[in-house]
């Protein structure tokens, strides 16, 4: 098996060919040159020790040394073993609350861009491990099935927003239920991040809870907003409004941490608070160093070995031989008599 590490370097034998054709030319105008300069036996006289192929053998040595550094520049390699690599790592959902109330501005710019943020920046320090995205308002709806990709999840995150269900509110129950059903592999370590404001406006929350429990599933909680809470921000085409209640008042959407520490609590996980970014990612780092990592991934793979040693040592080789070889006749190449010149 072999394979070329960097095949852009082929360009380079042009170049090669190029300065081939030039030699060539120049050879076949010396030779016309010195026919109108005098005849091959007054040349002879002339210069006695005129070599007539040594550059051909200089020229030739330096091509031949510039196209083993070209192939060295490609490097091939030749695979010389297979081996198994097996990947290990964490099952990760990512429970995502995309319900109007998460465009309240209570953190900067908004607590959706928050959230995003966030799992963004925890997915970047992922290692091996596999994740899936779950969006969820009154009804849950799985976004991204469970991955190694992680630029695929990223790209499947930013698209999010809160228009992509129609039933508004934010059903826990349901989202935790989806979100259960993502893991396929019932020996992996399963861990559910769940991100929302903690405004619950489903039943049977418990229920859910309870089935993930048995599942093995591990749900980490991160609030998003504040206690204090803030508007609901609507564009309509007067402009940006609030959103209001039956009786014209506008709504106020709060943070309700309890919710979430519920949750996390009843499946053995752990519950933050979503300001700080960095410390979040930090703190969720740490806790998936403890679970315990599962293979959940292997595949043969070839592995090579780079070649470009032998070639541009072959082109050190030549060069450094082209130093010892002049341009006139010398005693040893004369006695060897390689091209059968006539005494």
């Amino acid at each position: 098996m072999w394979e070329l590490d960097n095949k852009k370097y082929f360009f380079l034998l042009l170049v090669v060919a190029v300065l081939v054709l030039l030699f060539i030319a120049d050879v076949l105008w010396k030779k016309r040159k010195q026919k109108d300069f005098a005849t091959e036996k007054a040349i002879e006289k002339l210069a006695p020790n005129r070599s007539k192929n040594k550059s051909i053998i200089k020229a030739s040595l330096y091509l031949v040394a510039l196209t083993a550094i070209v192939i060295g520049l490609v490097n091939p390699k030749i695979g010389t073993r297979v081996v198994t690599v097996k990947r290990q790592g964490v099952d990760i959902v990512f429970t995502l609350d995309v319900s109007k109330s998460m465009l309240a501005q209570d953190m900067a710019p908004d607590r959706l861009s928050k959230m995003k943020q966030l799992v963004s920046q925890i997915i970047n320090s992922l290692g091996p491990d596999r994740v899936g995205i779950v969006g969820y308002a009154g009804s849950a709806f799985p976004m991204l099935p469970i991955t190694t990709d992680h630029y695929a999840a990223k790209m499947y995150l930013q698209s999010m927003n809160t228009d992509m269900v129609s039933s508004q509110g934010t059903a826990f129950e349901d989202a935790i239920n989806v979100a259960s059903n993502y893991y396929d592999n019932p020996r992996t370590s399963k861990v559910m991040i769940l991100i929302s404001d903690g405004e619950d406006h489903g039943e049977e929350m418990d229920s859910a809870i309870t089935i993930a429990k048995e599942k093995g599933i591990k749900i980490i909680t991160i609030g998003v907003g504040t206690e204090k809470g803030a508007p609901i921000p609507i564009r309509t085409a007067n402009g940006l409004e609030y959103k209001k209640d039956w009786d014209n008042q506008i709504v106020t959407t709060k943070l309700v941490p309890a919710t979430l520490q519920h949750i996390a609590k009843a499946t053995g996980g752990k519950y933050y608070y979503g300001s700080n970014t960095q410390e979040i990612v930090d703190l969720i780092k740490s806790d998936l160093n403890k679970i315990e990592k599962t293979d959940f991934e292997s595949q043969q793979i070839a592995e090579f070995q780079s070649q470009f040693q032998w070639f541009l040592g072959l082109a050190f080789i030549l060069l450094f031989i082209d130093l010892f070889i002049l341009e006139r006749k010398t005693l040893w190449m004369k006695k060897m008599n390689l091209f059968n010149e006539k005494e």
